[in-house]
């Protein structure tokens, strides 16, 4: 058998005829290939990988023909691009391409990954895959801009549309052996590439598959929570996406935040004081969006061109949305972009798949544990096999095995996955579950009638609620899946539970939470969580960390935030009147749950949830990132709980029937 740098070589020697873009590495020695910039950096010698790594490449190598080249757009700006194209292909096959700020490193001859394509299903089967690095970043050139605003705004002229647009022109005239057709996938900030590259589509892009898409920056992916600022996810990923570029390179350094020696996230950030006084002592002046995030604190021009709902109009391709019940980064993602195409493109025909996945969950591993749940099946395995690959072998080969639902869902509590007509379901019951007096929750509004029927508790920005029990230094994604008991036993956290539930009920769709308030100060935070109380008696599962049980557990289904000064408007904060009551309303991500019978349901109330999301100084100043350690004040909260001011959470209650003929089998 020929060794690992024979088999790389021989792939490259053996490159299709491509006229322009033959890679040079083993006929000249050189890289990059013809016309790419020089980069600042070379990239590794494969010898320098890892055995077993190098061994997977081999494999793809032995199957695939890689190519490299840097494709013009039509502003002229050049996009470092890879293709690898099966040696063995018996038909014309269709692209699958990837767009991604994260780099299609390992550059030079030998492959991008051990698996090409979203899943081993499109290696076996037979695609040609394309990636790319997007303008400004790694080894493509341009100017990188974050959410990239569309053409025609603010004097821009190119956009992520135009781009794939021009890269797909490019491979249809210069790769051989393709039958016409695209597909485009990627997950987070590739996922949003491919939202963004639906609009205005070429007409040769006719299956795309958005996966956790970064849609709105400011209202709930990554960045902020419903305008409240993700403190300790963000300052930890600009402090390594961030960092300047000299030009083109293989390799930006490390990607690792540098700057504190604390792996205790909580302490870290909170000795670190204000936004401010964290930016000017770690960042200065290395991160310039984490700068345009504090300049711009409000819903205001600048994140309203970054927003891609309302973009979402007369969308072409087929377009698969998939999410996860426990992604912290990017839930909002998934939601918006399915809802956005069934109001703007209605003739579009679109799939949703949610599962109980965290961030990109669904790609890897088998999905049959998130944190401290255990799920009874393989979901991932699932999702990947029956669901993504089908999807794109039926729009791109025209072998289609079945029909996809308009949402494929699984149900968390119950375990099991479900085939919906629409989404939300339909015949769905809207109830409310009421806050009452002596911490009780309830489907009944209460009837007191006394302006003191409220529950009220002190939130001090110097002692904040934490968000997880885990010593980590930034975001800890399995946060979702914590005994919530952490936080109930605090006096500054509201509880309120119902009675154990005497038959099982399943809420599905958005949440709807609407609270009247009053505070001591002029700006406050409220965080709501929804939570399955599980029985005492429960059993525990297999493989639990020592000291952990099930026997009572808090589990978190949902937590979100809203901050006062946006209750009447994003766009034009407004501060409270200290003492006035007022109300504050918040829409939290969708759920599909069930709650069994004998468990509770569980409602917690709380000002601050730290380092999660920043904090809020209690006093309003026009610009919350501004605020100085002097403002930072602790304030008494007022949640009512009356008749006239009824705090309450709206859902939606799926009939049983409807979830019985919907069930897919284990």
């Amino acid at each position: 058998m020929p060794t690992t740098a024979a088999v790389i070589r021989g792939a490259a020697l053996a490159a299709l005829p491509f006229a322009c873009i033959a890679s040079p590495l083993t006929a000249q020695g050189t890289w990059p290939p013809a016309g790419c910039p020089a980069p600042t950096t070379a990239p590794p010698a494969f010898e320098t990988l890892p055995a077993p790594l190098r061994a997977q490449l081999d494999s793809v190598a032995l199957r695939y023909r890689k190519v490299e080249a840097c494709v013009p757009m039509r502003d002229g700006v050049r996009l470092y691009t890879a293709i690898y194209v099966p040696k063995d292909a018996k038909e014309p096959l269709p692209f699958m391409m990837q767009r991604t700020p994260y780099s299609v490193a390992p550059y030079g001859a030998f492959p991008h990954t051990p698996v090409l394509g979203p899943n081993r299903k499109f290696m076996d089967d037979g695609f040609i895959v394309v990636y790319q690095d997007v303008r400004g970043r790694f080894m493509s050139e341009g100017y990188f801009a974050y959410m990239t605003p569309a053409r025609g705004t603010d004097g821009v002229d190119v956009d992520e549309s135009t781009d794939t647009h021009d890269t797909i022109e490019w491979l249809l005239k210069n790769v051989p052996g393709h039958n016409g057709k695209v597909g485009l996938w990627g997950i987070s900030a590739p996922g949003m590439l491919v939202a963004a590259s639906m609009v205005d589509a070429h007409p040769a892009l006719v299956a795309a598959s958005p996966q956790a898409p970064m849609m709105d920056w400011y209202h709930g992916d990554d960045r902020h929570k419903h305008g409240a600022f993700t403190l300790a996810q963000t300052f930890n990923f600009m402090q390594g996406f961030a960092r300047a570029r000299p030009g083109p390179t293989t390799n930006y350094g490390s990607m690792v935040p540098q700057g504190q020696t604390d792996p205790d996230g909580y302490r870290f950030f909170l000795e670190g004081g204000s936004v401010r006084q964290l930016r000017d002592r770690f960042l200065g002046d290395r991160a310039a969006f984490f700068d345009s995030i504090m300049a711009h604190p409000n819903y205001d021009r600048f994140w309203q061109l970054r927003s891609l709902g309302p973009r979402m109009k007369d969308i072409r391709p087929a377009v698969l949305v998939v999410g996860g019940w426990y992604d912290g980064e990017d839930l909002l993602g998934p939601f918006e972009a399915w809802r956005s195409l069934g109001q703007l493109s209605r003739g579009t025909t679109r799939h949703l798949v949610v599962g109980p996945w965290w961030h990109g969950g669904w790609s890897r591993g088998d999905g049959d544990f998130f944190g401290l749940l255990q799920f009874p099946t393989k979901t991932s395995q699932f999702y990947r096999d029956s669901l993504e690959f089908p999807f794109f072998r039926c729009h791109l080969k025209g072998r289609c095995d079945g029909a996809l639902a308009a949402a494929t869902m699984y149900r968390t509590g119950a375990d099991t996955w479900h085939r919906f007509p629409a989404w939300p379901v339909a015949g769905a019951e809207a109830r409310a579950l009421y806050l009452h007096e002596g911490g009780r929750l309830a489907w009944t509004k209460p009837t007191a009638t006394s302006a003191k029927a409220f529950d009220a508790y002190v939130s001090d920005p110097a002692k904040p609620v934490p968000y997880t029990m885990a010593t980590s230094f930034g975001y800890y994604r399995f946060y979702r899946s914590e005994d919530q008991r952490f936080a109930a036993s605090r006096p500054d956290v509201l509880v309120y539970e119902s009675a154990p539930l005497e038959e099982d009920v399943t809420i599905g769709g958005p949440l709807d939470v609407t609270l009247y308030v009053a505070s001591t100060g002029t700006d406050a935070d409220f965080v709501v969580k929804l939570i399955d109380v599980h029985p005492n008696d429960a059993k525990d599962p297999p493989n639990l960390p020592a000291g952990v049980r099930y026997a009572g557990m808090q589990q978190l289904v949902r937590g979100d935030v809203v901050r006062a000064r946006w209750r009447r408007s994003y766009e034009r904060p407004q501060p409270l009147v200290p003492g006035k009551p007022d109300s504050v309303q918040v829409q939290m991500p969708d759920v599909l749950h069930t709650f069994r019978r004998g468990h509770r349901i569980m409602v917690h109330v709380q000002s601050s949830w730290f380092p999660l999301i920043d904090r809020n100084p209690q006093v309003f100043v026009p610009n919350i990132y501004e605020a100085k350690p002097a403002d930072f004040r602790a304030a008494t909260m007022q949640v009512f709980r009356s008749a006239a001011r009824a705090s309450r959470i709206d859902v939606q209650v799926v009939p049983e029937a409807a979830l019985e003929a919907t069930r897919l089998p284990r």
